[in-house]
């Protein structure tokens, strides 16, 4: 027998939700049934699967421990080699070293990463080693969670950053740091700062708009002032120089709309690309740069401000986060912009 007693993190979902995930492996109808044999139980009492939990809630599931373990599966804990990550996150032995994750930010609710260049945000191909397998490792290792915890519920990050852009990476510990940051990202009460040096001169502030068609095979977008033909999202990109030096100019960038490679592309529409940038750059800008580390595009995540709140994460209302850009990003500026 088996005995689940329901938390913050699993209220508020249906119980057969809940089963499916705790025997990932368990056929639907396999549930359905153990149900109406009274064999999982919930508060004692035969269920259907469609009741909504409550915190406290007990779920007893009367199967053979052999059974449990079959339908359980295995858990993905994090192990194994990271894929192109210049900061080098893992020990000799391929494991994730959750030590080494650059943790800005932590409460019982949500974390922010500030995210190295050749980190994924989440997983492109399942043998890769993700910005969500360093957060799980480090919750596992600081004891935030239990690996019996990850079976019900899983942290994971709210936001996404190309995988060369670096900076502040919104993780949600809980149910209600998952859900309340993902409604702020949605509704764009959440403002995100990024920093950028792109090619020329640029002065003063801009309030860019535009549509954006993706090109899926490429991975690629192209902008258009005029709405296209094409399946075309609206974009909007607003900017204000922080220094020039007359060749490149160092912005600050606020993000009004979350669109794939949406600052990148801009920028370079308007003639200004970001330096370093393998895909809407200029490559002989960028190789020249080489020369002084620059081996991915210039454009750091750098800061958060958080709304006015109510609920859960109150208490975090009009704070504001900073994520320092890496080192290379700092040694251009002083040595470039500087001058």
């Amino acid at each position: 027998m088996k005995a689940i007693i329901v938390t913050k993190n699993e209220a508020g979902q249906r119980s057969d939700k809940l089963l499916a995930k705790y025997l990932k492996e368990a056929p639907k109808s396999f549930l359905y049934k153990m149900m109406r044999k009274k064999n999982i139980v919930l508060n004692g009492k035969k269920m259907q699967g469609n009741e909504i939990l409550q915190l406290g809630d007990e779920l007893k599931l009367f199967l053979a421990d052999e059974t449990i373990e079959k339908f359980q599966g295995s858990i993905s804990v994090p192990d194994g080699k990271s894929r192109g990550c210049d900061a080098g996150r893992t020990d000799a032995e391929g494991r994730v070293d959750p030590q080494k994750l650059p943790v800005l930010y932590e409460d019982e609710n949500i974390v922010l990463l500030n995210k190295p260049a050749g980190m994924l945000s989440q997983k492109a191909q399942q043998q890769d080693v993700s910005a969500v397998e360093y957060l799980l490792a480090h919750l596992l290792e600081n004891g935030s969670v239990t690996e019996e915890q990850l079976r019900s519920f899983r942290p994971s990050v709210c936001n996404r950053l190309d995988r060369n852009t670096t900076g502040i990476l919104i993780a949600g510990k809980s149910l209600a740091g998952l859900q309340t940051m993902s409604a702020l990202l949605r509704d764009r009460s959440l403002h995100k700062y990024y920093c950028c040096i792109v090619k020329g001169k640029m002065e003063g502030t801009q309030h860019l708009k535009g549509y954006l068609v993706k090109d899926r095979t490429a991975n690629q977008v192209r902008i258009s002032k005029e709405k296209p033909k094409d399946e075309a999202q609206p974009i909007e990109t607003k900017y204000r120089v922080i220094a020039s030096n007359g060749r490149e100019t160092l912005l600050e960038v606020l993000l009004l709309t979350g669109r794939s490679h949406q600052i990148r592309a801009h920028l370079a529409s308007i003639g200004h690309p970001i330096l370093g940038d393998p895909k809407y750059g200029i490559l002989e800008w960028n190789m020249r740069c080489r020369q002084q580390g620059v081996k991915h595009q210039l454009l750091h995540a750098w800061r958060l401000e958080f709304p006015q709140m109510e609920g859960a994460l109150a208490y975090l209302s009009g704070k504001t986060f900073t994520a320092p850009p890496p080192a290379v990003f700092l040694n251009f500026f002083e040595k470039e912009l500087l001058q």
